[in-house]
């Protein structure tokens, strides 16, 4: 419309109140249309922007006189900005391009690190849409667990120059700054996770069952080995586990019964699958350890489906074989893909964590997979990474806030 126009009006200052109210008043009475608007509160400050429309231009200085009055008589401050016809339709353009959520999550947020973030967001030609804090806000005084973590999340917009640049260097910030940088698509999947599959040692416990044994049996530092050589992919899973399992040759069946009752479980475990719990989520156990402790979690943890590895007992004593097929990572692929097939959803609606080399194929399988706490080389290969936190990390990824959980988990108390 020729005779129409475009204004961006940005109000700051003190939070209070029926400022959006009132301003928006202002423009319902000239029949405005509202073509964009966002807001924001830092620390009782406030920031809001309304980009509209007015169709008739001789209606346009009334409105900036009464928003300016209205304002002064808020005390907050208040810039116009004309907008261009074709300046908005090129805005308007702009916002079919691809769009991705960056997560930065840590034990504290530095200027820093979100400076060299940034930087690389710039250099590969994305725009920074919005930022929003996903964790509450850190106490200077108390020290509890929720205060000892930051998590903020970068909604960006733009054509990605080159992924393998920003992935590589990403994880040179991982490793120099610890901090956790997610990448990912803001697409439908990103939101309609159904299904997580976990490995069990070092992951949902922290500890590896197997060496746990193998101290019982008086063989830890051969076991504990041969674990260490397999999680660093240097040796083969299967090869190595049939030589670990032969080495409990003899052990009691009672010592599996005191360790599972000892298990200890890894932090952040519980809220994890509690949440995930509360909102349909299937879960799974994949793991290339033992089932007697699978199974063990599978009360605890109300977990839907577990698959790992069946130790031969006969006679209360372990023979040092086991039955049926040894669950490695290829096995542990097939599985998330059966689980995700027989509950009808999508591999890019499925969550993989874990942090063993044995754990890569069902990481790289699944629409998200995160690399918890583990080696250089898993990192490397892996699509994203948690090793500042504990399970609950993957949350933050997922897009949750805290004021969410904690509302939750205050729920499920009463």
């Amino acid at each position: 419309m020729p005779n129409s126009e475009i204004i961006l009006i940005n109000i700051s200052g003190d939070d209070k109140p029926g400022v959006t109210s009132a301003v928006t008043e202002i423009l319902g009475n000239y029949n405005a249309t509202i073509l964009d608007i966002g807001q924001a509160d830092i620390h009782h400050t406030l920031s809001l922007g309304i980009l509209f429309k007015v169709s008739n231009q001789s209606d346009s200085g009334n409105i900036l006189k009464e928003v300016l009055f209205k304002c002064s008589e808020l005390n907050v401050n208040v810039r116009f900005t004309p907008v261009t016809t074709e300046r908005y339709e090129n805005w308007v353009a702009g916002q079919g391009k691809s769009r991705y959520i960056i997560t930065l999550l840590g034990k504290e947020i530095t200027a820093k690190q979100l400076a060299m973030v940034t930087r690389t967001v710039s250099e590969q030609n994305l725009n920074i849409d919005s930022i929003i804090r996903l964790t509450g806000r850190p106490s200077l005084e108390l020290n509890d667990e929720n205060s000892n973590r930051s998590c903020i999340e970068l909604s960006v917009r733009g054509t990605l120059l080159n992924k393998n640049i920003l992935s590589s260097q990403f994880m040179q910030y991982t490793s120099e700054l610890g901090i956790d940088i997610s990448f990912q698509k803001d697409d439908m999947y990103r939101r309609s996770r159904r299904l997580i599959c976990f490995d069990m040692d070092s992951t949902l416990i922290k500890t590896e069952v197997i060496d746990e044994l193998a101290d019982r049996a008086g063989v830890g530092n051969e076991v504990r080995a041969i674990t260490e050589s397999a999680m660093r992919g240097e040796i083969d899973f299967t090869e190595s586990f049939k030589q670990r399992v032969a080495l409990l040759k003899g052990l009691d069946e009672r010592v599996l019964k005191d360790i599972a009752h000892h298990l200890p479980i890894m932090d952040g475990a519980e809220r994890l699958i509690s949440i995930l719990k509360k909102i349909g989520f299937k879960i799974a156990i994949l793991s290339g350890g033992f089932t007697y402790y699978g199974n063990y979690l599978k009360k605890l943890f109300d977990v839907d489906y577990v698959y790992a590895n069946e130790l031969e007992i006969i006679d209360g004593k372990l023979t040092g074989n086991y039955l049926g097929d040894i669950v490695d990572g290829k096995r542990k692929a097939e599985l998330l893909k059966l689980i995700s097939q027989v509950e009808k959803i999508d591999l890019e609606q499925v969550i993989a964590v874990g942090d063993g080399a044995n754990d890569l194929p069902m990481l790289n399988l699944a629409g998200l997979g995160i690399a918890f706490h583990a080696k250089p080389k898993v990192i490397a290969n892996a699509q994203q990474s948690i090793s500042t936190i504990g399970l609950d990390g993957v949350l933050y990824f997922l897009g949750f806030r805290d004021i969410h959980i904690d509302e939750n988990e205050l729920n499920h108390l009463k």
